[in-house]
Parts: C-alpha cells; sequence; structure tokens
C-alpha cells in the first residue's frame, strides 16, 4: 500500500515513517516449516487470533528451543490493513530471543512504541490502535499452545480498554485515589479511551461488558455511599465536627443535646421548644427555635433561658452557634 494509491495523504501524517516502511516491506513476514523447526531443534508453534473490532487476522509462527523455552525464530502472516501488517512484523521481532513467559509480557504498547519514529509522538492513529492489540492477543495465543493452557490464563485481570491494556482494578482505583468525575479525566489519567475510544460508551468497535461511563457512575455511586456512612457514623459518634454536617445531620445532634440537657429543663416548667431552622450566616450558624407550652409566654425566654440554651450548644456542638427565638 503505498501513499500515492490514496485519494489524499493526509491521512498519513498520522503514521511514523517506521509504520509506512514495515506495512511495503515488512522484514518478519513469513512461516516456519516443521522442516526449518527441526533444524533449529525447536518446536514449532503456529498461532491463529482475529480481531472482530476490525475483521483482520493474524498467524503467528514461533519455533522454541525447549530446553530453555527461548523463542528462535519468530515469523507472521497477517490477513488485514497495513497497520496489522506493521504492527505484526514488530510483534515477531519483538519476541525473538525472548524466553515464552518473557514474550507474554510483551504488551501493544510496546508494539506501539517500537513503531514510532521518536519517543514522543505516537506511531499510529487512535482509532488503529487495535491493531497492535491483536499483535499482543496472538503471543498469549502462542504461549498458550505451547505450554498446553488456556490463552486467558494469562490474563490475571479484567480489561477495561482493550488498546491501552487498561484493568477494571486499575480504573477504579484511579478514580477513588484522585476524586476523578469525569471520562475525560479517566483518560488523562490512565490513557484508557485514549485510542480507539470503544471502551468510553456503548456503540463503539464491539460490545463490551464494561465501559468507562459506566464504571465511573458505579464509583462514584459507591464514593458517595461510603461517605454518608461515614459521616453518619462520626456524627453517631460525635466526631464529626458542625461544618462537616448535613442539615439533617445538624438537626439530629443539635436535637440530641437539647434532650439530654434543654428539654428535661423546660418540661419541668410546662414549657418545651422546637426547631425551625439552621442557616449559615459565617463564621455563625443561625439557629431559628420556637418555644412551646408555659415558655412562649415566660419573658425569661428570651433573657436567661436563651443563654443558658446557647451556652450548651456552643460548647458541645459548636462555639459559633447563635439562638434567635421566633
Amino acid at each position: 500500500m503505498a501513499k500515492n494509491s490514496l485519494i489524499s495523504g493526509s491521512i498519513w501524517d498520522e503514521y511514523s515513517n517506521q509504520v509506512v516502511n514495515r506495512m511495503n516491506n515488512p522484514s518478519h513476514q513469513g512461516e516456519i516449516t516443521e522442516e526449518r523447526a527441526a533444524a533449529l531443534g525447536a518446536k514449532l508453534i503456529v498461532a491463529d487470533f482475529g480481531a472482530e473490532s476490525c475483521g483482520d487476522a493474524v498467524r503467528l509462527y514461533w519455533a522454541v528451543n525447549e530446553a530453555d523455552d527461548k523463542i528462535l525464530e519468530s515469523k507472521f502472516k497477517s490477513f488485514g490493513c497495513g497497520t496489522a501488517i506493521a504492527s505484526s512484523d514488530v510483534m515477531a521481532e519483538l519476541c525473538i530471543g525472548k524466553t515464552v513467559d518473557e514474550a507474554v509480557k510483551i504488551t501493544n504498547i510496546d508494539v506501539e512504541k517500537a513503531l514510532r519514529d521518536n519517543p514522543d509522538t505516537p506511531a499510529v492513529p487512535p482509532q488503529k490502535m487495535h491493531c497492535s492489540v491483536m499483535a499482543y492477543d496472538v503471543i498469549k495465543k502462542a504461549a498458550a499452545e505451547y505450554k498446553g493452557v488456556d490463552m486467558e490464563s494469562f490474563e490475571t485481570e479484567v480489561i477495561v480498554c482493550e488498546c491501552a491494556r487498561v484493568s477494571l482494578g486499575t480504573i477504579r482505583e484511579v478514580i477513588r485515589i484522585n476524586d476523578l468525575t469525569t471520562v475525560e479525566q479517566i483518560t488523562d489519567y490512565t490513557k484508557a479511551g485514549a485510542f480507539c475510544k470503544s471502551c468510553i460508551k456503548p456503540g463503539g468497535h464491539e460490545e463490551k461488558e464494561y465501559y468507562l461511563v459506566d464504571i465511573l457512575k458505579d464509583v462514584r455511586a459507591e464514593m458517595a455511599e461510603e461517605k454518608m456512612k461515614t459521616a453518619a457514623d462520626a456524627s453517631a459518634s460525635g466526631t464529626l465536627s458542625f461544618d462537616k454536617m448535613t442539615l439533617v445531620q445538624r438537626i439530629k445532634a443539635i436535637d440530641s443535646v437539647l434532650d439530654s440537657d434543654i428539654r428535661p429543663m423546660l418540661v419541668m416548667d410546662g414549657g418545651n421548644m422546637e426547631i425551625i431552622d439552621i442557616k449559615e450566616n459565617l463564621p455563625h450558624y443561625d439557629l431559628y427555635i420556637r418555644y412551646l407550652g408555659s415558655c412562649s409566654g415566660c419573658s425569661s425566654g428570651s433573657t436567661g433561658t436563651l443563654y443558658a440554651i446557647e451556652s450548651v450548644l456552643q460548647q458541645k456542638i459548636d462555639e459559633n452557634l447563635r439562638v434567635l427565638p421566633i
């Protein structure tokens, strides 16, 4: 696929020279035969993997020395776009000289970075990042063939973003630690959703079990619930400061003090009181109350009794509380 075969060459601005060169002249394309593997004294491994997201497929050949599990030779055949060919070529190259266990640790990010002309410029446009994922997956398939296990055994975590290989656990942890509130922030912190974007919300390349929008919503809901529980527990134990309480928590805290220290005294005289409202008038908190029973017509309600109520609440709740009868 040459540049002049396209109607417009602008798309090539997003591809590195390495990608273009390997598209047209891959170094490791081909196959390893049984005879070649035998000549190397190695075991032949052939693994196939297809990417549903783009319709591409790749076949990976390994010649593995069974004495030390080292990959002596690696080749590929790719059935798909030029980016898939370039990614597969680099993938095969990175495998050579490594043990099978070391090869499994090669990620799609390693493949993409190896295709860059310089470290700071991506080798392919975001929508083509999934091609390097296919190269990563076929390595797992080949390793599974060699070891006689299921390829999923190499994946210890649920991967949400295949392009950047970001796990569900990592995304949830980053949201919590950094108190993230938007998908854009998740992408900034983890690179999840920065490439093909199919993991952001439904409607991408293929249906996924997890999407960033849903993960964010669930984690934020969990955080809010935990915050409410912590606040409720702290309020019940008296450890939550008044300024951190919700209006309901403030009323409950004040009512608790009134029940234990104020109302018994008022009831003995045939009276009572109720909370009408609490308003912030920083640095003060204005508590509006209404006297009931005999207290409503008692002259001391606006002097001595009011002073006593305010003093107790300032001592036990917050020193900035002011009590205002209405």
